[in-house]
């Protein structure tokens, strides 16, 4: 299992969501995306778009308005 960081700090919608979905094609099954982000649109879009994918995902907030989603490749 392999952690795969990506930056997607003062991006907005919808850049980190087109990037962690490029990166995960790039992934293995079982590896963590951790997309750190400070919008919080990137929250709402880019865990609805994982749900929707049948991935794991969930996020912590890390600083005030900043927040790390992670992302686990299930298939």
């Amino acid at each position: 299992m392999a952690e795969v960081r990506l930056d997607c700090m003062y991006e907005a919608c919808p850049i980190p969501l087109i990037k962690a979905h490029k990166a995960l094609e790039k992934m293995k099954k079982g590896d963590i995306l951790i997309l750190e982000t400070d919008h919080s649109c990137s929250i709402v879009n880019v865990v609805e778009w994982a749900k929707k994918q049948d991935l794991n995902v969930d996020y912590i907030e890390i600083n005030q308005g900043e927040w790390e989603i992670y992302i686990e490749k299930t298939k």
